[in-house]
């Protein structure tokens, strides 16, 4: 292990050992023990707080879909731009992220390590039950937003039609389409959960980089989406059968799938033998 053999050098002095070892990565099984606690607060929240934490999540992810299209609207029709305007989509994931909001993609990795630790079907009825109060939490504040933006005009009127280009695409895609856009959507919110822990002084670079991704891409998030997809609905260009059809359904699948399957899953298997005892803590890698 790396920590350990940097405080073990015969290199280095007693000093220099304990540096080394500070600086020296984090353990896959520490990164795992740091975020399995994380969910075992989730999980003891109560339904009241988590409703609140939610709702606040799902009005601040408005912000993403909000600097998307502003940014959108001030540059010019150039090659760059798409790129260039995906900044804004990290803002909302920075805010709800470093302000500690419960957001139902995070919990999809968070809360699914305890049950995977430790399963029993009270603790799955209790992931059960976060997952449902914050993604319904999360939604309800999205539409809120997508609400002020659609009769209020905060930003003003001249950048409604870049959120109505947005919010189009949101429901332009297929069922199976949408479906493998929000798995690697999933997944990559997924892994910048798992990152954080180690990530230090870099977090805010973790969390714009990962969710820059996610915007550059074109995939698909059940949060920051439903903003745009909830907008196209109150401002005409779809029935209320097309968000659920067309973006609900789908991205919901995916991004669980992304975030419990290809994360939760493929990070807690390589130390679970460790856990249980089954494997001697000399045996990692470095």
């Amino acid at each position: 292990m790396a920590k350990r053999a940097a405080s073990d050098s015969p290199h280095l002095d007693a000093e220099q050992q304990e540096q080394a070892a500070a600086r020296a990565p984090a353990r896959a099984l520490v990164i795992h023990e740091v975020v399995r606690a994380e969910g075992e607060a989730e999980l003891e929240r109560t339904s009241q707080a988590l409703l609140w934490s939610g709702l606040a999540a799902g009005l601040s992810m408005g912000f993403s879909y909000a600097l998307q299209g502003l940014l959108q609207h001030a540059l010019p029709d150039a090659p760059w731009r798409h790129a260039a305007a995906s900044l804004g989509y990290t803002v909302g994931f920075i805010i709800v992220i470093l302000g500690r909001q419960q957001l139902f993609t995070e919990s999809t990795l968070t809360a699914a390590l305890p049950v995977l630790t430790n399963p029993s079907l009270a603790k799955f009825g209790t992931v059960l039950r976060l997952w449902t109060v914050v993604l319904l939490a999360n939604l309800a504040g999205t539409w809120i937003f997508a609400a002020a933006l659609c009769y209020l005009h905060p930003f003003g009127v001249e950048a409604n039609g870049e959120f109505a280009s947005l919010a189009r695409d949101t429901l332009a895609g297929d069922f199976t389409p949408t479906v493998v856009r929000a798995v690697f959507a999933g997944w990559l919110i997924g892994l910048m959960v798992w990152l954080l822990p180690s990530a230090g002084a870099a977090r805010l670079l973790v969390i714009g980089l990962i969710t820059w991704v996610v915007a550059f891409g074109r995939l698909s998030h059940i949060i920051a989406g439903s903003t745009e997809a909830g907008y196209a609905v109150l401002l005409g260009q779809a029935p209320v059968n097309a968000y659920v059809a067309k973006f609900l359904a789908p991205t919901l699948i995916g991004n669980i799938v992304g975030g419990v399957a290809l994360v939760a899953l493929l990070n807690h298997a390589p130390v679970s033998d460790e856990m249980d005892g089954k494997k001697p803590a000399s045996r990692e890698k470095a």
